[in-house]
């Protein structure tokens, strides 16, 4: 049986999990493998190399290219190993004259039809036809090239990322074969028979212009260099690799850097990423580019008020004018009077100096990460009625549900490589429940289609969930042995009572939710009956008025199901950015230290202390919201924000502005003069994920190693500008590397206490809690019982939002994220990935276009109570009526300036997700509009006259 898994090698076929095991002989060696197991991955195992074409360990079996033959003893003819499963005493033998010949026939077949420019060809020394040729041993090729051949078949160069040439192609479907089992999106398919066969995306059309979502798997399934990056073509084939985790979504892939010296060529999913396994998304895979892009401000600047132009100067100046700024303040208007805001892209270690910065130097916990902004009900909500603010599953448990309830998420656009995961398991057979105002893609898709698209109407979450569990409890299908033995009986009972009110049945709420009656309980009596049933859920969960409610709405029915504590079931919060996780976990709120830990918990302060050597206020400090208000009440002058762009991705963009304007001193740590940094006094040059050793910790709390691959650009990490900026106030922190900074964490971390660099570096990766209790992790939680004892029951009372439609006002806009763009696009914004999406546009449904005599591409003003822009439409029938949606990724389109500062009641969160506006035809911009692009042009004219300066400035 296989011992070790080297992720560098192509065991052909993929593993087979069974109990039952099957020994046989492979050229006389004995190899032990499960039932099922290929005779080609048998025969890899054991380090027995077949060659192979069709073949690879991320697909299926095909048995097209008949290089793989073999002959087994008491069989006819030669089978392909890689369909023929291995069985008990089989006699394989790989190698003879025989099939020596056959292999070489077969190959010259293929390079009769390939063109002979190995030298020139970008493939050239890691090519697989070029291995498979000489590993069978083909030195000539009997037939020319006087025949039909498809040798000037034209390339298509329209995706901006890679080409893919025709000419090269050998038909082995590997790139069709991944596109469907892998990325799950049918974009290519084989058109044609025999000779004429070919690989066409969609209707024969350009890649571009196919329904192909640019993940790479084609691109790294293909053998030869039909499909090929553009980047090799231009450069070369990379000469070196490092391991490291994307600094894009929540999912937390794992890539291979492939390099030449310290420019990366390409990123390549890595095979053994255990969020991953191998597969990518447009942005993981290809989107890189933004890292050495000439927006990049690799130098420190200052000045001393925002109508000045920037000046650049030495590391030290600029930190030095940062202390002496802050100290200033707190001399002059109290301790309190500055904060800081961590950064959900950075690392643990960094999230965790910032959040220790503020504290320790600063000498308060005036510190907060946008987490503020997206999924601080998860965190109040799970740690409520489960015990702990995260998620319960690893991905990989959805290949257990048998239903699947997907909650205002989109994972095919927002966390793809799980959505890929999700849809295969839908194509096996799982049932599935989109609960969401708009028609994702996965409602309905290439081989998906839900069961129920609960088409609520934003605002009235908690009395759909509600009315979802009214039904389980009076229909009897909760698990009544599992709440008797995991839940608290007087809170259960309470709750079931609240619950069993007649008010809360889907007749009564039909007219708040706008779901059918009979729709709904028909999604209920699925998830309830389901064997295992799981619950993903996203922003349209948490930026609500009522986020933390519904958050524990959702707890409750799995709760009540007995979906909790297994593989295939759970309650799975779908993380926005790279580490809004470990943002959390490094205590970046105001009311919580480290590990969730409250500042007001004396032996807990303690302890923190002691290590710190400084006395810790027990009092929480401002959130994000509190301290814009505090700015404009001239109370809180002081601003230190790591790594986020709060005048962009904050609600109430006047508002955000108005107070960013009041500060006396905003410090921006961040790699591109963002919309934030332009309120700046002093800009502090950040580095990539690429440039920076660290941790990242995902959606399913699995920590990574990050890697760096290339020297920062600014000449020093993020951890090493903070650490000096703390000396600079007066407070040392003495840290030689990232690891000694997670020692730290994992010494005051009860979840975080077995975690080390060492034991990342054996595993891959652990999921926390990971201590005494728990030396490899916890892959699923709660298996046996909570962290709070047993479950809890909360009341969800449904508020109706204050947000409602109104004559003035009578659309609900809903907001989301789409596949190309990530977050406020500053990344992918400066990446190819603006063919995709190059403007937010606003969607609404054919009928409210028509009502306003707005035609497709038009443009629209949008209005709300808050603010008015100005955004192009797009007619489209995902939409409901009364419903509008847009994506907040490009600044100019001023998204956030019409949402509101309405919030959760627990947490704050914004309720991004229900502003009611108007929208009108309109031939021109809105004032806002005017007025960001004046300001806009005038700090980027600052900042080209500041790096043309390069002199010192005065302290």
């Amino acid at each position: 049986m296989l011992e070790y898994f080297d992720p560098e090698k192509d065991y052909g076929t993929p593993a087979q999990i069974s109990e039952n095991l099957v020994t046989l002989q492979i050229d006389g060696v004995s190899v032990t493998v499960p039932e099922g197991t290929s005779v080609l991955r048998a025969a890899a195992e054991a380090d027995i190399n077949i060659p192979k074409l069709c073949a690879t360990d991320n697909l299926e079996a095909f048995g097209s290219c008949r290089i793989c033959a073999v002959e087994i003893e008491g069989r006819r003819g030669t089978p392909a190993s890689c369909t023929t499963p291995a069985e008990e005493g089989m006699q394989v033998t790989t190698q003879n004259d025989k099939l020596g010949r056959l292999r070489r026939n077969i190959m010259e077949l293929y390079i009769s039809d390939h063109p002979l420019d190995c030298l020139t060809c970008p493939a050239n020394g890691n090519c697989e036809l070029q291995d498979v040729t000489g590993e069978v041993g083909l030195r000539e090729v009997r037939y020319g090239f006087d025949g039909e051949n498809h040798l000037d078949a034209e390339k298509d160069e329209s995706n901006p990322y890679f080409s893919f040439d025709p000419s090269k192609c050998i038909v082995c479907s590997r790139c069709v074969r991944a596109c469907e089992e892998v990325q799950g999106t049918f974009a290519l398919t084989i058109d044609g028979r025999g000779f004429d066969s070919k690989v066409a995306a969609g209707q024969d059309q350009p890649f571009i212009d196919s329904d192909c979502v640019s993940c790479g798997a084609c691109v790294q399934a293909c053998p030869t260099s039909t499909l090929m990056e553009k980047s090799v073509i231009d450069k070369g084939q990379p000469e070196h690799s490092v391991v490291t985790t994307c600094a894009y979504c929540g999912v937390g892939c794992q890539f291979k850097a492939e390099m030449k010296g310290s420019e990366v060529i390409r990123m390549v999913p890595y095979k053994d990423g255990q969020a991953n396994h191998g597969h990518s998304c447009v942005k993981g895979r290809f989107a890189f580019g933004y890292a050495t892009h000439s927006d990049r401000i690799t130098k420190p600047m200052i000045r001393d008020s925002i109508d000045q132009p920037w000046q650049e100067v030495s590391w030290e100046e600029a930190l030095s004018f940062t202390a002496t700024k802050l100290r200033g303040i707190q001399d002059k208007y109290g301790r309190e009077s500055i904060g800081g805001i961590t950064s959900s892209r950075c690392t643990n270690e960094e999230t965790y100096l910032v959040q220790k910065l503020i504290r320790a130097a600063f000498g308060n916990n005036n510190t907060d990460t946008c987490a503020r902004v997206c999924h601080s009900p998860t965190g109040y909500g799970l740690k409520t009625t489960l015990g702990e603010s995260a998620g319960t599953q690893t991905f990989d448990s959805v290949m257990h549900a048998d239903a699947v309830m997907v909650i205002g998420a989109n994972p095919t656009d927002a966390h793809p490589v799980f959505g890929s995961l999700l849809k295969k398991r839908l194509r096996q057979g799982a049932k599935l429940i989109v609960a969401d105002p708009r028609r994702i893609d996965l409602v309905k898709s290439p081989h998906v289609e839900t069961q129920h698209h609960l088409k609520l109407r934003p605002g009235s979450n908690v009395a759909f969930i509600n009315a979802m569990a009214h039904v389980i409890i009076t229909e009897g299908l909760e698990d009544t042995a599992f709440i008797t033995e995991r839940c608290e009986d007087n809170a259960y009972q309470a709750w079931r009572s609240f619950i069993s009110e007649e008010r809360h049945s889907p007749e009564n709420t039909e007219s708040v939710t706008g779901i059918p009656a009979d729709e709904l309980r028909g999604a209920a009596r699925i998830y309830a009956t389901a064997k295992n049933a799981a619950i993903y859920y996203g922003l349209g969960v948490t930026e609500h008025s009522q986020g933390s409610s519904m958050v524990m709405g959702i707890a409750n029915l799995a709760l009540a199901t007995g979906n909790i504590g297994r593989e295939g079931v759970g309650v799975n919060p779908l993380r926005g950015q790279n580490n809004v996780q470990g943002s959390c976990d490094m205590g970046s709120f105001p009311h919580e230290l480290p590990g969730y830990q409250h500042v007001a918990d004396d032996e807990v302060r303690a302890r923190f202390e002691a290590v710190w050597g400084v006395t810790l206020d027990n009092e929480p400090g401002l959130r994000i919201p509190n301290m814009f208000d505090a700015a404009l009440d001239g109370t809180y002058k002081g601003l230190y924000c790591q790594g986020e762009d709060i005048a962009q991705s904050d609600p109430n963009t006047n508002h955000v502005q108005a107070a960013l304007r009041s500060l006396e001193c905003l410090v921006v740590q961040d790699i591109f003069l963002n919309e934030t940094a332009k309120f700046a006094h002093v800009f502090l040059p950040g580095s990539s994920f690429l440039e920076k050793d660290g941790t990242f910790t995902n959606a399913e709390r699995r920590i990574n190693r990050v890697r760096k691959v290339m020297p920062p650009l600014a000449g020093k990490q993020d951890w090493e500008v903070t650490i000096e900026l703390s000396k600079a106030l007066g407070y040392e922190m003495n840290y030689s590397h990232p690891s000694e900074i997670m020692d730290e964490i994992a010494s005051l971390t009860p979840t975080f206490t077995s975690v080390n660099y060492d034991r990342l570096e054996e595993m891959g990766s652990i999921q926390w809690p990971c201590n005494d209790d728990a030396p490899d992790g916890t892959p699923i939680m709660h298996l046996e019982s909570f962290p709070i004892g047993k479950g809890h029951f909360a009341i969800t009372e449904y508020v109706a939002t204050e947000e409602r439609s109104t004559r003035k006002y009578p659309l609900l806009l809903t907001t989301g994220r789409i596949l190309s763009q990530y977050n406020v696009g500053a990344q992918t914004r400066r990446t190819e990935n603006q063919a995709w999406h190059d403007e937010d546009v606003l969607e609404l449904h054919p009928q409210d276009a028509e009502d306003r005599g707005i035609n497709d591409g038009d443009w629209v003003g949008i209005a709300s109570r808050a603010g008015e822009t100005v955004m192009r439409a797009k007619v489209s029938d995902r939409m409901q009526p009364g419903v509008v949606y847009t994506t907040f990724h490009h600044p100019g389109s001023g998204a956030n300036v019409v949402t509101t500062d309405n919030s959760d009641w627990a947490t704050n969160c914004p309720e991004y997700k229900v502003t009611a506006v108007q929208a009108i035809k309109v031939n021109e911009p809105s004032g806002w509009q005017q007025r960001y692009h004046e300001f806009n042009d005038q700090q980027l004219s600052f900042l080209k006259e500041g790096r043309k300066k390069k002199t010192g400035m005065r302290g």
